[in-house]
């Protein structure tokens, strides 16, 4: 069973949306592990029916290095994105994992990706899902 890690941090919702999508998909084929920066994320994406979740750096740093996929904004590769809650020792745990990384390029930080779309997150959600996961569904 592949094990699949989504990351937020602040109010959650963007990571809820993803977890959403995942089990609307994979149904119970998956694991999902929500890792968020902070209590009310992890929360927020429990709520959206992840199978296990956990807060703060040091689970996100002990946990990335076991999953198969790692999803979460741009921002979890950054050190002290989200408004600083993404501190240097979980973007470092991040990029070093060996998991598959997701990454959905929402401009919340002073990053600008290059040649990347302005759609809106349902629309990024879309393309996220059929690119990148659907083939794990057959």
């Amino acid at each position: 069973m592949k094990t699949i890690c989504v990351i937020d941090g602040q109010g959650g919702g963007i990571g809820a949306a993803i977890i959403k999508r995942l089990r609307a998909l994979f149904e119970e084929e998956v694991e999902i592990v929500a890792l968020g920066t902070n209590a009310i994320a992890t929360a927020q994406m429990l709520k959206a029916r992840a199978n296990r979740g956990a807060s703060g750096e040091n689970a996100i740093i002990r946990t990335v290095a076991r999953m198969d996929i790692v999803i979460g904004p741009l921002g979890i590769v950054m050190a002290n994105a989200m408004m600083g809650e993404v501190t240097p020792g979980i973007a470092c745990a991040v990029a070093d994992s060996s998991a598959r990384k997701l990454l959905v390029p929402l401009s919340q930080e002073n990053v600008v990706v290059v040649g990347a779309s302005r759609m809106p997150l349902p629309h990024l959600l879309d393309v996220l899902i059929e690119e990148h996961l659907q083939a794990l569904a057959s």
